[in-house]
């Protein structure tokens, strides 16, 4: 691939550089036909550093790494990786799939390091279209433009905030800023968790392994009528393959979404084991006597207010199948809440170039393309409603790159399996 500086005008720019657009350089980067520039804000790869805790590893198997399941050759693999730092055969003897959580961000940065293709500390400000020249034009921050013939969105899903939370005032703390804060966190008389996933879970079970040390109350509230396991079996997993998006893709608007919400416990979920592991260390606290600890569920959060006075959050919640009010107080709130698209404000000179659903959301074509043209802006993950859950799983993130490589391509370069399930979606 050639580098920025001999560019002129690109074949492609990555917005952003999450794992899913970082796989992207990882597969181009050999492809002379391919010449790709990445931009991404933050000075470094950075991903979910504020969930590292200690021993949390990622809820799918290395192999679902930047590149292997397109290209199992590629230098960028994990595995080459784990050779490279001397850590290949404690990996091999420790005999498990699972990397940890902060092993796989050191990988990505290894990755990162290694291609030519990325630039750190830009931000985009607008991108616009050239007519006359049928490119896209991306303005920085700094002044800086640059060209290029396609775009690929890689910004990701922010961290989502319910309305009554927004600008509430106070140290509250999204889970994505966890670590950094929890020492502050544990210094309060009390902490309530608000959500029902894996982060929530493996911030709970933190905060209650420490508990008596402390000597805080902990709450753990969600609306899910209970804690869901991440369901794992491997005919559910077959639902992350190309005909299930082809069978998701094919159906109505309105099917879709409500699959969508239907299928959240299928990547929200909580991981079987830490389900028990909270249970377990639950028991084994309460030996000694109750722990100040409550766990609630079927419980959605309704309004919330703030005493700066007396560093207090009152919680507004109400139990859905009693359909009864109750509020809780607490100074420490660690809103568990996931993470949700947004459309980048510096496409808004782009709107009329794209394409959009019932709902207001990006009305992704089967290629993963948003724009009229259906081959020029394409779009890694925030696909839910369109690909299921395959958009947000790290093992689908390199067939989706292979599929957008082949369509940047005219031709099939990495490829693409077709079908790989035993089962049959649709009839």
């Amino acid at each position: 691939m050639s580098t920025p500086e001999n560019a002129g005008i690109h074949d492609f720019i990555g917005i952003g550089l999450g794992p899913f657009n970082l796989g992207l350089a990882c597969l181009t980067e050999p492809i002379a036909e391919l010449n790709g520039l990445f931009l991404e804000s933050k000075p470094d790869f950075e991903w979910h550093s504020g969930m590292f805790l200690e021993g949390a590893h990622l809820q799918t198997p290395f192999m679902s790494d930047l590149v292997t399941l397109a290209d199992p050759t590629s230098p960028y693999s994990f595995l080459n990786y784990l050779k490279e730092k001397g850590r290949l055969y404690s990996f091999y003897i420790r005999e498990n799939f699972y990397p940890l959580r902060a092993e796989y961000d050191d990988y990505c940065r290894w990755a990162a390091n290694k291609v030519t293709s990325i630039r750190f500390s830009t931000t985009v400000s607008s991108i616009t279209h050239d007519e006359a020249g049928e490119v896209y034009v991306v303005t920085t921050e700094a002044g800086e433009t640059f060209l290029a013939r396609r775009i690929v969105l890689g910004t990701g899903t922010p961290p989502y905030l319910p309305d009554s939370c927004r600008e509430l005032g106070g140290d509250l703390i999204h889970n994505s800023r966890y670590v950094p804060n929890k020492e502050a966190l544990q210094r309060k008389k009390s902490i309530t968790i608000v959500g029902s996933g894996q982060s929530a879970a493996e911030i709970y079970h933190d905060l209650l392994s420490e508990i008596d040390v402390h000597g805080y109350k902990l709450n753990w509230v969600t609306r899910s009528p209970r804690f869901f396991p991440l369901e794992y079996t491997k005919l559910t997993l077959e639902m992350t393959s190309p005909e299930y998006v082809d069978y998701f893709h094919a159906l109505p608007e309105a099917t879709r979404y409500r699959l969508e919400s239907q299928q959240k416990g299928l990547f929200k979920g909580i991981n079987g084991d830490l389900i028990d592991g909270i249970f377990d260390l639950l028991y084994q606290k309460n030996f000694a006597g109750p722990v100040p600890t409550r766990l609630l569920t079927n419980s959605a959060l309704h309004t919330a207010s703030y005493d700066e006075t007396s560093g207090t959050y009152t919680l507004g919640f109400r139990q859905e199948e009693q359909e009864k009010e109750y509020e809780i107080e607490t100074e420490g709130l660690v809103l568990a809440t996931g993470y949700k698209y947004a459309v980048p404000a510096f496409l808004e000179p782009l709107r009329d170039r794209l394409r959009f659903d019932g709902q207001g959301r990006f009305d992704v074509a089967r290629n993963y393309a948003v724009d009229t043209t259906g081959r020029e802006v394409f779009l890694q993950n925030a696909g839910v409603h369109t690909h299921s859950i395959t958009s947000p799983d790290l093992g689908m993130g390199a067939y989706r790159n292979a599929y957008i490589i082949g369509e940047m391509l005219g031709s099939e370069y990495y490829p693409v399996e077709k079908t790989i399930a035993f089962q049959e979606f649709s009839v």
